[in-house]
């Protein structure tokens, strides 16, 4: 099968819809499939031979964070010469109404359209505003597929219809690979943060207002901070007494993220809102490392309501500190967390999950059929996920 891919987010920015493209697009080749992917891209050095350079992205706020997409008549002409050079059989948007190349691609493009939706509004301006353009763009569209109930909750609320729910995968494997991260020291305990480290809602202050209660209790703790951001203004912002205990590493590579995920004692998730699943929780748990996360809804479901991952009380500092404390001292209760979380993993892992994204691009290639209520229930059931009510 031919398949067209489109991110809508900057390729050269981490982040959990781009890390599920990426994967997506590795596994189907793996499986025998011709995948080309669409992004934008602002440095196109050791740009991936799949994947297309969609133009440079700006900044745009979106689902309560600044997102990096690009739009306009550049853009749109882009989009329609690598639709019609692709010819692909399927053509897969993600997050088809975000304001940049997936929408153009919806509105452009012929023949088996596949969506999927990753995030979660509560309540959201751009697509209240934009119904009759969301409207006249979901028409095409054959196939939805939303990773999470919440996410699914947002296409029925705001454009209608209905998805099939497919979780982000994880290629596990990967994440398993021998190797440590250079810069994380092995005999002292270890914290790790992932993610933009200037997004409030990915909760660093949070992190950060309780390092002073966790060096209290663990005094030769390391917390390492990975992520793009401006680093002057956290050096600068950073109390002096942390300076020794607090390394901030930067953007770091997929390889050197697995790496440090592997590297460290505890993953810590202080994110405060805004999640639809949480990525990162299954990528560190692929990786064989205790997590700790805030009880947002998506991680609590995704961490079996603490079974397979420990959770803390959202923006509590203090019951953060606790958490981190009782853990670090606790390597028991570590293991446990380990072991329970190599088993939930499982579930994720693409070479399962592939298996169900595949069986929705062969259900929309079928002339004038969507995805059928059917071909929905066998899915749902493989999965083990409880249908939206």
């Amino acid at each position: 099968m031919k398949i067209g891919l489109v991110c809508p987010y900057t390729w050269d920015t981490p982040g959990g819809v781009r890390s599920h493209v990426a994967d997506l697009a590795l596994t189907l080749q793996e499986h025998g499939h011709t995948v080309s992917v669409l992004a934008p891209v602002d440095d196109p050095v050791g740009l991936p031979t799949w994947v297309v350079d969609g133009g440079r992205a700006v900044a745009v706020p979106y689902n309560g964070a600044v997102a990096r997409m690009n739009f306009g008549v550049k853009a749109a002409n882009k989009v329609r010469r690598w639709v019609r050079e692709g010819e692909f059989d399927v053509l897969h948007i993600h997050e088809p109404l975000a304001p940049g190349l997936s929408l153009l691609a919806c509105w452009v493009a012929r023949g088996p359209i596949v969506a999927t939706w990753h995030s979660a509004h509560v309540r959201s301006r751009i697509l209240s505003a934009g119904y009759y353009i969301a409207q006249t763009a979901m028409e095409k569209v054959r196939g939805s597929i939303a990773v999470s109930e919440d996410a699914r909750r947002t296409l029925v609320a705001h454009v209608g219809g209905d998805a099939v729910l497919i979780p982000n995968g994880v290629r596990v494997a990967a994440f398993r690979a021998d190797g440590r991260l250079p810069q994380i020291a092995p005999d002292r305990p270890s914290i790790l943060f992932l993610g933009r480290i200037d997004e409030p809602r990915k909760g660093l202050d949070v992190l950060l207002a309780a390092i002073p209660a966790i060096i209290a209790a663990v005094p030769n703790v390391r917390v390492y901070v990975a992520g793009p951001g401006d680093l002057g203004d956290q050096y600068e912002n950073l109390d002096p007494a942390l300076v020794e205990s607090v390394i901030f590493l930067g953007r770091v590579s997929d390889e050197d993220k697995a790496r440090a995920l592997r590297s460290v004692d505890l993953y810590v998730a202080p994110h405060t809102g805004g999640e639809s699943f949480g990525i990162v929780l299954i990528e560190a748990m692929a990786a064989e490392t205790a997590v700790l996360a805030s009880d947002l809804p998506a991680f609590r479901r995704v961490l079996e309501d603490g079974k397979s991952g420990a959770l803390f009380a959202n923006e509590d500092a203090s019951d953060l500190a606790v958490q981190v404390v009782r853990l670090l001292g606790d390597g028991e209760a570590r293991d446990e967390l380990v072991i329970a979380g190599r088993a939930r993993v499982r579930e994720f892992d693409w070479d399962k999950v592939i298996d169900d994204v595949v069986a929705v691009y062969e259900s929309v290639g079928m002339p004038g059929e969507k995805v059928t209520t059917d071909l929905r229930g066998q899915i749902v059931g493989r999965l083990g996920i409880r249908p939206l009510s």
